[in-house]
């Protein structure tokens, strides 16, 4: 698994620019699932068709996009100004590097003269430089988007990458199609896109699709950490399961069922009460009429930085969740 996730986080995709990593993906699915579409959207849809009469439509969503930057201007001396994709904090930005959707590669800096050097960079204040001498020399264009690069290293059992904020969730909707060997539901795997600027592709996807439940993977904050978020969820805990964030609640059923699940199968979990963000659930939740939703997230560390971190062990466990949940009759 660690060499899917390795490519997955590894590959291009800024909101609104999924195009490489959906082929990726696509790549990874191939011949998984019963028929794969993509929506006028973006979304990348694998579907696995209904086993049994009393099967229901499940539809799972992790995110394809990543945080990241679009050039707004060029300045005489071929520095590109930013405006950001999600919410990318400019402390995590300063000496790190980013990657366009060519492979060029920039170095995002700060301006020199400040007039206090305790606060925190304003985003007007970075600008992205590619070795250019002059704007004609630039090689950039207005509304040229830009990821964090980093290449994915290993910390023991722990992994270190950018964009695993939801390349991991998506990794695992991959791992979890794999091992599905059967399934009395049909389940609608969503590679979502456009996520981290308001979950637009998942409320799409969510309209045309009309499940029954749904269920989104992706990653949350862990409390782990000196002074770190005050929250009950930590590396090594195992999977996070969502009782409520800043855009929903989760339905305590679908809640419930995924503990029951974990209890069946010997899988620690934790509960994911957060404070802020939110996830494709949110915008499933309220689709059309409406739909039983919630959340399994995988405790996250440097969130929305070039060097988040997962514990490999959670991630599994995910997986294995995941699966036993689809494998089964729901009765909510």
């Amino acid at each position: 698994m660690q060499a899917l996730i390795r490519r997955l986080t590894e590959s291009y995709g800024p909101s609104g620019s999924e195009d490489q990593i959906r082929d990726v993906v696509r790549g990874e699915i191939r011949g998984l699932a019963d028929y794969v579409t993509i929506d006028p959207l973006g979304n990348l849809i694998a579907v696995v068709k209904k086993k049994a009469k009393s099967g229901k439509k499940i539809m799972l969503a992790a995110h394809l996009d990543e945080v990241g930057f679009v050039v707004s201007h060029i300045d005489a001396q071929g520095f590109a100004r930013v405006q950001l994709f999600g919410g990318v904090n400019p402390l995590a930005c300063v000496g790190s590097r980013v990657r366009f959707a060519d492979g060029r590669l920039g170095v995002i800096g700060i301006e020199a003269r400040r007039d206090d050097l305790t606060k925190v960079p304003a985003v007007n204040e970075l600008y992205i430089d590619v070795g250019a001498t002059n704007a004609a020399d630039c090689p950039l264009r207005l509304g040229d988007a830009a990821g964090f690069w980093r290449p994915m290293e290993l910390a023991g059992r722990r992994l270190i990458a950018k964009s695993l904020d939801d390349r991991i969730g998506v990794a695992i909707l991959i791992e979890t199609l794999r091992s599905l060997k059967q399934t009395p539901h049909e389940v609608a795997f969503v590679f979502s896109v456009q996520e981290e600027v308001g979950t637009r592709g998942a409320g799409a996807a969510a309209f045309g699709l009309e499940a029954d439940v749904g269920l989104a993977v992706d990653v949350t904050r862990a409390g782990d950490t000196p002074n770190g978020p005050r929250m009950e969820v930590r590396l090594g805990g195992g999977p996070a399961i969502k009782v409520r964030d800043a855009r929903m609640i989760a339905d305590p059923r679908v809640r419930e069922l995924l503990e029951q699940r974990a209890r069946e199968a010997g899988l620690a979990t934790q509960r994911e009460v957060l404070e802020g963000g939110s996830t494709d659930a949110a915008a499933m939740q309220i689709a059309r009429g409406g739909m039983p939703a919630g959340a399994i997230a995988v405790p996250t560390r440097y969130i929305h930085t070039p060097s988040e971190m997962v514990e490999l062990g959670d991630v599994q466990a995910c997986v294995a969740l995941l699966t036993r949940f689809l494998q089964r009759p729901i009765e909510l």
